[in-house]
């Protein structure tokens, strides 16, 4: 098995030759993915996408970015599209400061509504966050503390102290193509020592291609360059690598059927 546990299948570059990209990936041994949602406007899309293909699972969030966008996103609206029979995550969400498309604070507080949704629906949570470690892993730790919710780091690239407070709360860790990059050079040393059983791997596409694809158009299919880059970083067999990640996945996002 091999799963890509985050992507954007209706974004440009990919939406145009859905059907190719698809194919291309399911060549290549990807056994399924997961579509993510980040604004109200993709969410039927989205679902819809998921309800014609069996390999293909749906999130429903709003991106930091869109925060300012959608003040009425509330956890009452995630958590009724969270209902749908293919919808198996909430997000993303999380924290960026780094391009500040929105202000912090509506941000923090779309974040703690998602966290809401999840920890209310048992779905896991998607997180994004970018120079904003401090605020996110403090904003973790207090929902943690107010009820237990799942949730995953994705396109992980923040600190090895980072790294072991999410872990430490529960949460997984997923990879992206950045890991291949050559100044990449922490994010590797990280990927060593992340726990087998929290580990998941992405491509984030139609974004961050890895190498030997890099500067072109992300595709799910990519996400078995990835898995070998990090298997062979870490002395494990390729094979094994996509079946731990996988079964980790559907571990995860437990109301997605293998």
């Amino acid at each position: 098995m091999l799963v890509d546990s985050h992507c954007h299948l209706n974004y440009k570059g990919i939406a145009e030759q859905q059907g190719e990209v698809l194919e291309r990936a399911r060549a290549r041994g990807v056994t399924a993915m997961l579509n993510i949602s980040t604004r109200e406007s993709e969410w039927d899309e989205v679902i819809g996408l998921a309800e014609i293909h069996d390999d293909i699972w749906a999130s429903v969030g709003i991106h930091p970015h869109e925060a300012d966008a959608h003040p009425d996103i509330d956890a009452a609206k995630l958590i009724q599209r969270a209902a749908h029979h293919r919808v198996i995550g909430i997000g993303e969400t999380g924290l960026d400061y780094y391009y500040d498309k929105s202000d912090r604070k509506q941000q923090q507080e779309s974040f703690r509504s998602h966290i809401y949704a999840a920890r209310q629906t048992g779905l896991p949570i998607i997180i994004h966050t970018r120079d904003a470690e401090e605020d996110t892993a403090g904003i973790l730790s207090e929902e943690m503390e107010q009820g237990a919710f799942k949730g995953v780091i994705h396109c992980f690239t923040a600190s090895a102290d980072f790294g072991r407070k999410a872990l430490d709360l529960g949460l997984y860790i997923s990879l992206s193509g950045i890991v291949t990059f050559k100044n990449a050079a922490d994010l590797q040393q990280v990927a060593k020592w992340v726990p087998k059983d929290r580990l998941l791997v992405e491509t984030d596409a139609p974004f961050l291609a890895p190498v030997p694809h890099r500067g072109k158009t992300g595709e799910p299919g990519f996400v078995a360059d990835t898995a070998a880059f990090i298997a062979q970083l870490r002395g494990e067999d390729t094979e094994e690598l996509q079946d731990i990640t996988a079964r980790n996945f559907y571990n995860l996002f437990d109301k997605a059927v293998c």
